[in-house]
């Protein structure tokens, strides 16, 4: 045998390809950069920046286009970074292949192979294309990432019959790229590379997919919209009054344009972008990596979280958690590879040596492997098949291992085979010979004629037998998989399979959940969020993987068969009573994102393997594990958990609650704010007064307000209790629960308070400047106090809590510092047109200022007992 020849190799690279998959296209930097222009928002600024050139106010145009600049800068940095990012995780492995070429096995790029090379596999590789097997050693491949089944696969190799017509390889004659070999050997012939493998195969669904756009978007859009309509309306207004008053149009015109431009809120969209940006910074040091910025505030409202089982649930490390060993039933604590754990009896934890019958029982599991852990550190490192890693993990609890049983050596061994469903192996003790074996019950106990118990060795009963049956049936419906054990003492005959042997015991294992999964999901479940649990397991196994991990599904359990038999609107109907799905293949999870994203609810799709990779980059927020997840499905993905943590998820849930409830925050302050201004000027030029404030004083009063206070706003911590609200409608409006009512009525209390200090100051003082002066107090400092309201959606100055943001006050602080510069600093008085006021007009501008907001407190009506005034829900 040759292999290829190289002539042959070149033509078939030209016809096949390269043994890659088809890579997502990464995004031109200068894409990025132009993609944060296209938010409504944005395009207004940018209009108004034209307006405001056109019209020749200068610092108007220079401010507005440097927020701009500022905000699309912010919003490029954090795109680019995530990019680079993802392009350092595809990077981290450079797969290899040992294949058949010019006659002798080389080591080459798996991107080189072909169809029709021969590769040779072992223990530990990972398969590099689809290939079927034509020689093979005891081999099992581990699929989960294809298929969600957590126990390795056996497999044979593929034979053709001289005569009989050429077949068709089955599952078990084949290798899949992507997995792993996790015990034996093989040499296998290349039949499928790059986007012809099964896993080639599923990436192309993603290209079916499209993205659209996140809630936040949606309510982004809705806030443009409404800020167009108050240009507008403003821009009438004023032309209208200026009409009815005999003004010139043109010059009314102009005025009205200029109060728009003013209504406009500049510091909205990179006050949103760096809430964002600096909640992907928490995240990331949670290890949670934001691909879009705007996926942080959807994972915010999800309402359903489909999750896959294996390796996201549960550890993907199987673990013994029951042992029967002679009259005795023991538990095993500890999880997956981690030392610690003990081997427990009635609570107790079973002391070295490990007492009669348990002892035979965990010999029989270390000699009857081939599988080795190595301590390192607080964890095994293990290398072989994981259900015989298993096993050893188990067995080292009482300190049985293989350096404590090196008298025993393995003479010879009868393998384990999908047919005999157990294996033997012969040892020698000495001048003393002795056979173990391991399988199923029911094959197991076929070759047994006794088993021990209480130290004696007693014949194997009818009754005895149906005990144990019994016993292995009530493990196997808790999801345990069963293996029972066996030995003989001096056996002569090694070529067949001992007859007379003694049962030893069982050990009940399974792929347990992640002890942080469970209190995620809980978290998940107070926080009103479903969760479901989607897996190519056995039913019973999901289920009570499902019953362990704390996900409610009330017994009812779907297979895919079941799923293929439903019209989509029986599947509608069933949605919210089914909570596990088993068997389903990745068009199910497909569907199934469909079907609850087509109930309105908003989903977030989580999973490793590449069977999970379309439902995720469907569902609304797609969650990918950064660690042991594959590079199709983190390309699909929005979020990227780095430590495969399920509860990390959840505090990425928690992030995107509070960049939610922080942007309705900053957006009634700043709306209120603006509104205030605009109503001043307008409601000013209705009255008859002079100009209330000068463009420099409204300059000021924006940097002031909508600045530095406003971006700190959005830094506040997360609520205590926010993870205890349902999540919100995917269709609720950004203004719902009277958040756009609170705004208009604040912006109409500031104007009103403004033009009172006005007017009351200009009496005092007979002083236009002086009257401009206690305006541009009062509308600073009634704004710097609706900043600490606008901290809750229902407290007042008097039950909020104060000192939960720092930030927030240092903000306030030096606007107020900025404040008292402009006023009291004669080199600031000219520019700003301020002077020194009296003590008396000064405690008017103060008092106008707290008037509203103290007067607000007193009449608020006061929340009830048992509900939280930050969290009280609208009720539907």
């Amino acid at each position: 045998m040759q292999g290829l020849s190289d002539a042959e190799i070149t033509r078939r690279q030209t016809e096949y390809g390269a043994n890659t998959l088809a890579a997502q296209p990464r995004t031109h930097p200068l894409k990025i950069l132009f993609g944060q222009f296209r938010d409504i928002t944005v395009l207004i600024l940018l209009l108004a920046a034209a307006v405001s050139a056109l019209l020749g106010e200068t610092a108007d145009c220079v401010t507005i286009s440097v927020i701009v600049v500022l905000n699309a800068v912010l919003g490029f940095v954090q795109e680019f970074r995530t990019e680079q990012t993802l392009i350092a995780l595809s990077r981290m492995t450079a797969p290899t292949a040992l294949a058949l070429r010019g006659g002798s096995w080389k080591t080459i790029p798996a991107a080189e192979l072909v169809p029709g090379d021969w590769i040779r596999l072992e223990t530990g590789d990972l398969v590099p294309a689809d290939a079927v097997i034509r020689s093979c050693a005891r081999l099992s491949a581990e699929e989960s990432i294809l298929t969600g089944e957590s126990l390795p696969v056996s497999k044979h190799p593929h034979t053709e019959r001289d005569g009989e017509p050429r077949s068709a390889p089955n599952r078990a004659d084949l290798l899949y790229a992507g997995t792993s070999v996790t015990r034996g050997n093989a040499e296998a012939e290349v039949i499928a590379i790059g986007k012809s493998t099964q896993m080639g195969q599923i990436s192309n669904m993603l290209s079916d997919i499209t993205s659209g756009q996140t809630p936040l978007q949606k309510r982004l859009g809705e806030l443009g919209t409404v800020l167009a309509v108050i240009c507008l309306a403003v821009c009438v207004l004023v032309f209208l009054a200026g009409i009815l008053r005999g003004e010139p149009p043109f010059a009314m015109l102009m005025t009205g344009i200029t109060i728009a431009i003013a209504a406009i809120p500049e510091g909205l969209p990179a006050t949103v972008t760096i809430a964002l940006a600096l909640a992907t910074r928490r995240m990331l040091a949670r290890n949670a990596l934001v691909n879009r910025l705007h996926a942080v505030e959807t994972l915010g409202c999800a309402s359903v979280i489909c999750t896959d089982k294996t390796g996201t649930v549960t550890e993907n490390k199987m673990t013994v958690q029951r042992i029967a060993a002679g009259e005795n039933e023991y538990t095993v604590s500890g999880t997956g590879w981690q030392i610690d754990g003990a081997i427990m009896q009635n609570g107790l934890p079973c002391r070295s040596p490990a007492p009669s019958g348990l002892s035979e029982l965990l010999r029989c599991a270390v000699l009857c492997n081939h599988a080795e852990i190595r301590r390192q550190k607080d964890t095994w490192q293990i290398s072989g098949d994981p259900t015989e890693a298993a096993l050893l993990i188990a067995a080292a609890k009482c300190s049985v291992t293989a350096d404590s049983l090196t008298r025993f050596r393995i003479t010879d061994e009868l393998p384990f085979e999908s047919e005999t469903r157990m294996m033997t192996v012969f040892c020698r003790n000495g001048q003393s010979s002795a056979a173990f074996c391991k399988g199923s019950v029911d094959t197991v106990l076929r070759c047994c004629t006794h088993y021990r118990e209480n130290g004696l060795i007693l014949p194997l009963s009818p009754q005895k037998r149906a005990s144990i049956s019994c016993t292995a049936d009530a493990w196997a419906g808790e999801a345990l998989r069963v293996l029972a054990f066996a030995e003989q003492e001096t056996v002569t005959d090694t070529a067949h399979q001992p007859a007379n042997m003694v049962f030893l015991g069982m050990m009940g294992m399974m792929d347990p959940p992640r002890e942080q999964a469970k209190a995620a999901i809980a978290e998940c479940v107070r926080a009103g969020i479903r969760v479901v649990m989607l897996t190519g397991d056995h039913v019973k196994t999901a289920s009570a993987i499902a019953k362990k991990a704390g996900i409610p599904h009330g017994g009812l359990a779907m297979t895919g068969a079941e799923l293929d038999a439903l019209s989509d609107a029986e599947l509608f109907r069933v949605l919210d009573s089914c909570a596990v799905f088993a068997r389903v293949t990745p068009a199910h999870k497909l569907r199934l994102v469909k079907a609850f994203r087509a109930k309105g609810k908003v989903v977030a799709m989580t999973g490793d393997g590449v069977n999970d990779a379309p439902a995720v980059k469907e569902a609304d927020i797609g969650v990918a594990m950064g660690k042991n997840g594959t590079e199709v499905t983190r390309q699909a993905a929005d979020v990227i958990l780095l430590d495969d943590r399920f509860d990390t998820l959840t505090a990425a849930v928690e992030q995107g609650r509070t960049v939610y409830a922080n942007i309705r925050k900053f957006v009634r302050y700043l709306l209120s704010c603006n509104i205030g201004e605009v109503l001043t000027m307008l409601l000013g030029i209705l009255m008859g007064l002079p100009i209330v404030l000068l463009p420099t004083q409204i300059l000021l009063v924006n940097l002031m307000t909508d600045g530095l206070p406003a971006v700190a706003l959005g830094l506040e911590p997360p609520a205590k209790q926010l993870m205890r609200k349902p999540p919100r409608r995917a269709d609720e409006s950004f203004f719902s629960d009277g958040l756009l009512s609170r705004i208009v009525f604040r912006g109409i209390f500031i104007a009103l308070s403004t033009l009172g200090s006005f007017t009351t100051v200009l009496r005092q003082t007979g002083s236009v400047d002086a009257a401009r002066t206690g305006a541009l107090i009062t509308l600073i400092c009634s704004q710097l106090l609706h900043v600490f309201e606008c901290k809750s959606e229902t407290g007042t100055l008097f039950s909020v809590p104060y000192f939960s943001n720092r930030k927030l006050i240092l903000a306030v602080l030096t606007s107020i510092a900025v404040t008292m510069a402009a006023l009291f600093l004669p080199a600031l008085q000219g520019v700003f047109s301020t002077v020194m006021l009296p003590r008396i007009s000064m405690l008017t501008a103060l008092g106008f200022s707290a008037a509203v907001p103290v007067a607000a407190a007193f009449t608020a009506q006061r929340p009830q007992k048992d509900e939280p005034a930050d969290f009280r829900c609208s009720r539907t």
